[in-house]
Protein backbone atom coordinates (compact mmCIF):
# COMPACT_ATOMS: atom_id res chain seq x y z
CA UNK A 1 0.00 0.00 0.00
CA UNK A 2 1.85 3.37 -0.94
CA UNK A 3 0.87 6.55 0.75
CA UNK A 4 0.93 9.74 -1.44
CA UNK A 5 3.55 12.82 -0.12
CA UNK A 6 1.42 16.09 0.29
CA UNK A 7 3.12 18.46 -2.34
CA UNK A 8 4.79 21.50 -0.81
CA UNK A 9 2.97 25.00 -1.44
CA UNK A 10 4.53 26.90 -3.91
CA UNK A 11 6.77 30.06 -3.59
CA UNK A 12 4.98 32.02 -6.15
CA UNK A 13 1.16 31.26 -5.28
CA UNK A 14 2.46 31.76 -1.50
CA UNK A 15 4.30 35.34 -2.05
CA UNK A 16 0.88 36.37 -4.39
CA UNK A 17 -1.13 35.64 -2.01
CA UNK A 18 0.30 37.81 0.81
CA UNK A 19 0.85 40.44 -1.75
CA UNK A 20 -2.85 40.66 -2.82
CA UNK A 21 -3.86 41.00 1.29
CA UNK A 22 -1.04 42.98 2.17
CA UNK A 23 -3.19 45.42 -0.71
CA UNK A 24 -6.21 44.60 0.52
CA UNK A 25 -5.44 45.38 3.95
CA UNK A 26 -3.49 48.54 2.89
CA UNK A 27 -7.07 49.51 1.37
CA UNK A 28 -9.12 48.82 4.33
CA UNK A 29 -7.19 50.77 6.45
CA UNK A 30 -7.11 54.04 3.98
CA UNK A 31 -10.99 53.76 3.89
CA UNK A 32 -11.43 52.92 7.61
CA UNK A 33 -8.94 56.23 8.51
CA UNK A 34 -10.65 58.49 5.89
CA UNK A 35 -14.10 57.29 7.58
CA UNK A 36 -12.48 58.09 10.62
CA UNK A 37 -11.54 61.80 9.80
CA UNK A 38 -14.79 62.44 8.03
CA UNK A 39 -16.80 61.37 11.23
CA UNK A 40 -14.49 63.26 13.55
CA UNK A 41 -14.79 66.06 11.45
CA UNK A 42 -18.82 66.25 11.92
CA UNK A 43 -18.41 65.64 15.74
CA UNK A 44 -16.17 68.43 15.71
CA UNK A 45 -18.65 70.85 13.94
CA UNK A 46 -20.85 69.16 16.17
CA UNK A 47 -19.51 70.12 19.29
CA UNK A 48 -18.11 73.62 18.38
CA UNK A 49 -21.63 75.17 18.66
CA UNK A 50 -22.64 74.29 21.75
CA UNK A 51 -21.50 75.33 25.05
CA UNK A 52 -19.42 76.12 26.37
CA UNK A 53 -17.39 77.76 24.53
CA UNK A 54 -13.74 77.45 25.82
CA UNK A 55 -12.20 81.01 24.16
CA UNK A 56 -8.64 80.71 26.26
CA UNK A 57 -7.71 77.18 24.72
CA UNK A 58 -9.08 78.63 21.29
CA UNK A 59 -7.01 81.22 21.33
CA UNK A 60 -3.86 79.65 22.89
CA UNK A 61 -4.23 77.59 19.90
CA UNK A 62 -4.52 80.58 17.45
CA UNK A 63 -1.08 81.47 18.72
CA UNK A 64 0.45 78.22 18.93
CA UNK A 65 -0.74 77.73 15.30
CA UNK A 66 -0.68 80.82 13.46
CA UNK A 67 1.53 83.51 15.04
CA UNK A 68 4.10 80.47 16.19
CA UNK A 69 4.72 79.97 12.38
CA UNK A 70 5.03 83.50 10.92
CA UNK A 71 8.73 83.19 10.93
CA UNK A 72 9.02 79.55 9.30
CA UNK A 73 6.53 80.98 6.78
CA UNK A 74 7.76 84.17 6.03
CA UNK A 75 11.10 82.68 5.45
CA UNK A 76 9.83 80.27 3.32
CA UNK A 77 7.72 82.30 1.70
CA UNK A 78 10.95 85.14 0.58
CA UNK A 79 13.42 82.65 -0.94
CA UNK A 80 10.13 80.83 -2.72
CA UNK A 81 9.93 84.03 -4.63
CA UNK A 82 13.61 84.73 -4.62
CA UNK A 83 14.11 81.34 -6.62
CA UNK A 84 11.07 81.26 -8.63
CA UNK A 85 11.71 84.71 -9.81
CA UNK A 86 15.54 83.98 -10.87
CA UNK A 87 14.49 81.13 -12.54
CA UNK A 88 11.68 82.14 -14.39
CA UNK A 89 13.47 85.27 -15.45
CA UNK A 90 16.34 82.76 -17.04
CA UNK A 91 13.55 81.24 -19.01
CA UNK A 92 12.06 84.41 -20.04
CA UNK A 93 15.36 85.94 -21.26
CA UNK A 94 15.22 83.85 -24.24
CA UNK A 95 12.02 85.23 -25.69
CA UNK A 96 13.07 88.71 -24.46
CA UNK A 97 10.14 88.59 -21.84
CA UNK A 98 11.46 89.42 -19.19
CA UNK A 99 8.75 92.02 -18.17
CA UNK A 100 6.44 88.47 -17.15
CA UNK A 101 8.66 87.67 -14.11
CA UNK A 102 6.21 89.79 -11.93
CA UNK A 103 3.10 88.21 -12.90
CA UNK A 104 4.52 84.68 -13.26
CA UNK A 105 5.80 84.38 -9.62
CA UNK A 106 2.26 86.17 -8.46
CA UNK A 107 -0.54 84.01 -10.12
CA UNK A 108 2.02 81.07 -9.11
CA UNK A 109 2.24 82.05 -5.49
CA UNK A 110 -1.73 83.48 -5.29
CA UNK A 111 -2.93 80.11 -6.86
CA UNK A 112 -0.57 77.17 -5.81
CA UNK A 113 2.33 77.54 -4.24
CA UNK A 114 1.69 79.64 -0.81
CA UNK A 115 -1.68 77.59 0.45
CA UNK A 116 0.04 74.79 -0.45
CA UNK A 117 3.83 75.88 1.03
CA UNK A 118 2.24 77.27 4.18
CA UNK A 119 -0.03 73.77 4.65
CA UNK A 120 3.01 71.92 4.92
CA UNK A 121 4.92 74.23 7.83
CA UNK A 122 2.03 74.37 9.84
CA UNK A 123 2.16 70.63 9.04
CA UNK A 124 5.68 70.02 10.19
CA UNK A 125 5.42 72.37 12.72
CA UNK A 126 2.29 72.41 14.24
CA UNK A 127 0.30 69.39 13.15
CA UNK A 128 3.08 67.27 14.14
CA UNK A 129 3.07 68.59 17.68
CA UNK A 130 -0.62 68.18 17.54
CA UNK A 131 -0.67 64.51 16.72
CA UNK A 132 2.15 63.80 19.89
CA UNK A 133 0.91 65.75 22.24
CA UNK A 134 -2.66 63.98 22.01
CA UNK A 135 -1.37 60.61 21.53
CA UNK A 136 0.37 60.61 24.42
CA UNK A 137 -2.50 62.08 26.25
CA UNK A 138 -4.34 58.77 24.89
CA UNK A 139 -1.58 55.95 25.81
CA UNK A 140 -1.29 58.10 29.94
CA UNK A 141 -5.13 57.49 30.54
CA UNK A 142 -5.40 61.71 30.21
CA UNK A 143 -7.98 61.63 27.41
CA UNK A 144 -10.05 59.05 29.88
CA UNK A 145 -9.58 61.30 32.85
CA UNK A 146 -11.09 64.11 31.22
CA UNK A 147 -14.30 61.88 30.26
CA UNK A 148 -13.85 60.53 33.99
CA UNK A 149 -14.98 64.49 34.91
CA UNK A 150 -17.40 64.82 32.78
CA UNK A 151 -15.72 66.72 30.21
CA UNK A 152 -16.03 66.14 26.52
CA UNK A 153 -12.50 65.62 25.46
CA UNK A 154 -13.59 66.25 21.30
CA UNK A 155 -14.89 69.97 22.60
CA UNK A 156 -12.21 70.61 24.91
CA UNK A 157 -9.06 68.94 23.16
CA UNK A 158 -10.07 68.55 19.30
CA UNK A 159 -12.32 71.58 18.48
CA UNK A 160 -9.39 74.31 19.30
CA UNK A 161 -7.21 72.87 17.26
CA UNK A 162 -9.06 71.99 14.42
CA UNK A 163 -10.73 75.98 14.16
CA UNK A 164 -6.96 77.01 14.46
CA UNK A 165 -6.06 74.91 11.56
CA UNK A 166 -8.47 76.29 9.58
CA UNK A 167 -8.41 80.02 10.73
CA UNK A 168 -4.53 80.71 10.52
CA UNK A 169 -3.51 78.64 7.76
CA UNK A 170 -5.40 80.95 5.32
CA UNK A 171 -3.89 83.78 7.13
CA UNK A 172 -0.52 82.33 7.00
CA UNK A 173 -1.09 81.91 2.83
CA UNK A 174 -1.56 86.05 2.57
CA UNK A 175 1.86 85.90 4.21
CA UNK A 176 3.66 83.55 1.87
CA UNK A 177 1.97 86.18 -0.72
CA UNK A 178 3.51 89.14 0.82
CA UNK A 179 7.01 87.65 1.03
CA UNK A 180 7.09 85.63 -1.71
CA UNK A 181 6.22 88.61 -3.64
CA UNK A 182 8.78 91.17 -1.73
CA UNK A 183 11.45 88.35 -2.52
CA UNK A 184 10.53 88.02 -6.44
CA UNK A 185 10.90 91.70 -6.37
CA UNK A 186 13.43 92.18 -4.85
CA UNK A 187 15.49 89.94 -6.86
CA UNK A 188 13.91 91.00 -10.60
CA UNK A 189 14.54 94.75 -9.72
CA UNK A 190 18.05 94.71 -7.63
CA UNK A 191 19.52 91.35 -9.27
CA UNK A 192 18.42 91.28 -12.46
CA UNK A 193 17.72 95.34 -13.53
CA UNK A 194 14.32 94.90 -14.33
CA UNK A 195 12.53 98.19 -13.87
CA UNK A 196 10.05 98.58 -10.89
CA UNK A 197 7.25 100.37 -13.12
CA UNK A 198 7.28 97.52 -15.56
CA UNK A 199 7.07 94.64 -12.65
CA UNK A 200 4.43 96.28 -10.52
CA UNK A 201 1.85 97.33 -13.71
CA UNK A 202 2.64 93.80 -15.12
CA UNK A 203 1.79 92.54 -12.31
CA UNK A 204 -1.11 94.12 -11.02
CA UNK A 205 -2.54 93.28 -14.92
CA UNK A 206 -2.25 89.98 -15.58
CA UNK A 207 -3.78 89.13 -11.67
CA UNK A 208 -6.99 89.55 -10.40
CA UNK A 209 -8.71 89.21 -7.16
CA UNK A 210 -10.14 85.46 -8.17
CA UNK A 211 -6.14 84.25 -7.60
CA UNK A 212 -5.85 85.79 -3.76
CA UNK A 213 -9.28 84.36 -3.15
CA UNK A 214 -8.54 81.04 -4.77
CA UNK A 215 -5.65 80.59 -2.43
CA UNK A 216 -6.83 81.63 0.42
CA UNK A 217 -9.88 78.86 -0.06
CA UNK A 218 -7.23 75.84 -0.45
CA UNK A 219 -5.80 77.56 2.67
CA UNK A 220 -8.84 76.86 4.67
CA UNK A 221 -9.37 73.46 3.40
CA UNK A 222 -5.47 72.75 3.51
CA UNK A 223 -5.78 73.52 7.23
CA UNK A 224 -8.98 71.74 7.90
CA UNK A 225 -7.62 68.48 6.44
CA UNK A 226 -4.38 68.82 8.08
CA UNK A 227 -5.97 69.28 11.64
CA UNK A 228 -8.07 66.71 11.46
CA UNK A 229 -6.10 64.00 10.63
CA UNK A 230 -3.15 65.11 12.99
CA UNK A 231 -6.00 65.16 15.81
CA UNK A 232 -7.73 61.79 14.42
CA UNK A 233 -4.19 60.30 14.33
CA UNK A 234 -2.91 61.28 18.06
CA UNK A 235 -6.55 60.75 19.74
CA UNK A 236 -6.74 57.50 18.63
CA UNK A 237 -3.03 56.09 19.11
CA UNK A 238 -2.28 53.40 21.11
CA UNK A 239 0.26 51.11 21.89
CA UNK A 240 2.98 53.52 24.36
CA UNK A 241 5.63 55.17 23.09
CA UNK A 242 6.05 53.47 20.17
CA UNK A 243 3.06 53.94 19.02
CA UNK A 244 2.50 57.41 19.48
CA UNK A 245 5.85 57.66 17.36
CA UNK A 246 4.23 55.58 14.83
CA UNK A 247 0.81 57.48 14.53
CA UNK A 248 3.00 61.05 14.24
CA UNK A 249 4.84 59.49 11.35
CA UNK A 250 1.46 58.25 9.43
CA UNK A 251 -0.20 61.64 10.45
CA UNK A 252 2.31 63.80 8.97
CA UNK A 253 2.74 61.58 5.63
CA UNK A 254 -0.91 61.52 5.28
CA UNK A 255 -1.19 64.94 5.87
CA UNK A 256 1.21 65.58 2.99
CA UNK A 257 -1.17 63.44 0.45
CA UNK A 258 -4.26 65.13 1.33
CA UNK A 259 -2.66 68.44 0.83
CA UNK A 260 -1.91 67.84 -2.91
CA UNK A 261 -4.59 65.70 -3.68
CA UNK A 262 -7.03 68.01 -2.21
CA UNK A 263 -5.05 70.90 -4.29
CA UNK A 264 -5.32 69.25 -7.77
CA UNK A 265 -9.18 68.64 -6.51
CA UNK A 266 -10.20 71.93 -5.59
CA UNK A 267 -8.08 73.50 -8.53
CA UNK A 268 -9.60 71.54 -11.14
CA UNK A 269 -13.49 72.35 -9.75
CA UNK A 270 -12.54 76.05 -10.11
CA UNK A 271 -11.10 75.87 -13.56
Amino acid sequence: MTTETPSKPNRFTGAFTQSVEGLGKGIIDVVSSIGGVVALGMDVFRWSVRRPFRLHNLFTQLDFVGVGSIFIVGLTGTFTGMVFALQTSTAFALFDAESLVGPTVALTLTRELASVFAALMVTMRAGSAMCTELGTMRVTEQVDALETMAVNPVQYLLVPRVLAGLFMVPALTMLFNTTGMTGAYVVAVFGLGISPGTFLSRTQQWMAPADVYEGLLKGAIFGLSVALICCYKGYNASGGAKGVGQATTEAMVASALSIFILDFIVGMLMH
